[in-house]
């Protein structure tokens, strides 16, 4: 799967999402139409579905953009990291609660998604009408569609839960008349989100079908879809919704949890039992530092490991003697460090404290402070050896985008919220279980619930919850959203900068309760849209 996601030459062309009304308006020499692209049939129906997951990809477009600046970064999980503070501005901006409607990372996400919509857009119009051949059976046919389904839904998750109001566009825009698009409420793409994945559900295949064909490996399947619903209805407060889903994928017997916490984030163990959708990357001798922009080359790994690794020269070298530095981005806080239980396994496989000895120069290695660095996408061995140098930016490892100790903590925490506190603490207590079979005494180390402070009722169970949710998922993008949809990002935020230290506090701005929990929309966009700002940044 990995290597069809890069056939895209044509198809990247054909459904750009941009602003140029020329390129709406004229037709290009040599680059076929679509009535030409889909001649082909089924082989026409692959490639347009591969070239819709491309975007789950991207990282880079007018700057580094991967989800965990937001998810990470804007919480009380990470600082910026980086050089100094004036190293990557957008991502200071986000850090600190000072977020302008320039943020360059902002306009990525929101570019990168709605390319991602496009694409899939095209998928679901046009996959409909190819005739069977000895390529598309009407198995394929209907998981192809699926896929698609699900991508779209994926991006528009993915959108909405940053920026709340914006544009729902369900169509392929073929001309300059129809590039201007009305905002649509959350609740409305919720609604969307929701049909999309019900339709991927009843079209995709499980993920044993996927593995008895290995090439597909990586492909969307029903777990996906389902895990999906489940997280959608839990944003949107529907408990009963989220738990029947929750029920489906752990009664599905598909998934389960790695006895070793750690090989979630191996390059040895990709598409594992507990991956329930991670985005593909390859290590390729041509990958370049070309943005998503098909113009401008394209992505075949990720940038997350050289943007988190230790900026130190002391780091270990590697065995093709490349250097195994990187740019000290997304730093573990001293209070998500704090966060964990003593002798918990999970704490070191997230987060890497590096002492003076490997330092060759404090001043950029230590931000603010803080000299922890995130270990799980840095690609290192249980001694902290750094692995990969094929490229010097881009890196092979694939990025875990559902987890099923997500999908347990998401399904625990409807059952608690349902009153099923039964059913909350025995999905909790084998979570903790798994996690504590690793631990050096796993007769006192990470009890069952409930455990230290915390009693056997609805609202300690919340709080457990939040805990294990902070330390499973840790530096993995999930935090700065899951405290803005339990409503506390505010309470959380202001106790985070009040135990910060002195040079952190300074740079932080005030977190506003009612317009920081989501970002503005790119002036960029508006410019080119007409659209609106969303009231609360007006």
């Amino acid at each position: 799967m990995k290597r069809y996601f890069y056939t895209i030459g044509v198809l990247a062309c054909l459904i750009a999402f941009s602003g140029c009304n020329k390129w709406l308006s004229e037709p290009q020499p040599a680059r076929p139409g679509l009535e030409e692209f889909f001649a082909s049939g089924g082989a026409a129906a692959i490639q347009v579905v591969n070239g819709a997951y491309v975007p789950v990809q991207w990282e880079y477009g007018s700057t580094y953009s991967s989800e965990w600046w937001i998810g990470d970064v804007a919480s009380d999980d990470a600082l910026k990291g980086g050089q100094n503070v004036s190293d990557m501005s957008a991502g200071f901006e986000l850090d600190n609660f000072r977020v302008s409607d320039n943020n360059a990372i902002l306009l990525d996400m929101y570019q990168m998604n709605y390319q991602g919509v496009a694409r899939c857009n095209l998928a679901i119009e046009q996959i409909p009408l190819i005739a069977p051949d000895s390529i598309m059976t009407e198995s394929v046919k209907q998981r192809l569609i699926g896929e698609a389904k699900f991508l779209r839904a994926f991006y528009y998750f993915r959108l909405v839960r940053i920026f709340q109001e914006l544009p729902l566009v369900t169509v392929t825009i073929k001309s300059s008349s129809e590039w201007k698009q009305p905002k649509a409420t959350a609740e409305k793409i919720y609604e969307r989100i929701v049909a999309d994945l019900l339709d991927a559900n009843s079209k995709l295949w499980t993920l044993s079908q996927i593995r008895a064909n290995p090439s597909e490996i990586g492909r969307a399947t029903k777990g996906a879809a389902q895990a999906l619903l489940l997280k959608a209805y839990l944003y949107q407060g529907q408990y009963a919704q989220a738990k029947q889903w929750g029920d489906s994928i752990i009664n599905s017997g598909q998934y389960g949890l790695e006895p070793r916490y750690s090989d979630n984030f191996s390059i040895y163990n990709e598409n594992g039992i507990e991956s329930v959708f991670e985005a593909q990357y390859s290590e390729e001798a041509s990958s370049d530092y070309g943005s998503f922009n098909p113009h401008f080359g394209g992505t075949r790994g990720t940038f997350t490991t050289v943007l988190t690794r230790s900026r130190s020269t002391k780091m270990p070298k590697l065995a093709s003697g490349g250097a195994a530095k990187g740019w000290g981005f997304n730093k573990p806080t001293q209070s998500l460090y704090n966060e964990f239980e003593d002798g918990d396994i999970r704490r070191d496989a997230s987060i890497l404290n590096l002492p003076d000895s490997m330092m060759s120069n404090t001043n950029e290695e230590i931000y603010l402070g803080c000299r922890y660095l995130s270990r799980k996408y840095a690609l290192m061995d249980d001694n902290n050896n750094a692995l990969w140098n094929g490229h010097e930016t881009r890196s092979p490892i694939n990025i875990k985008l559902i987890r099923y100790a997500d999908v347990l903590l998401m399904y625990a925490e409807a059952c608690n919220e349902l009153g099923d506190i039964a059913g909350a603490t025995a999905t909790l207590n084998y979570l903790r279980s798994v996690r504590r079979s690793e631990c050096a005494n796993p007769a006192t180390q990470l009890p069952d619930f409930p455990y230290g402070s915390y009693g056997s009722n609805q609202n300690d169970m919340r709080l457990a919850l939040r805990h294990e949710r902070r330390v499973e998922l840790a530096m993995e993008g999930h935090r700065w959203f899951d405290i803005v949809r339990w409503g506390i990002a505010k309470q959380v935020m202001d106790d985070y900068k009040q135990n910060e230290t002195a040079a952190v506090q300074a740079e932080m701005g005030t977190f506003v309760k009612g317009k920081n929990e989501y970002f503005p929309l790119p002036q960029y966009e508006l410019d080119l849209s007409g659209l609106e700002q969303n009231n609360r940044f007006k």
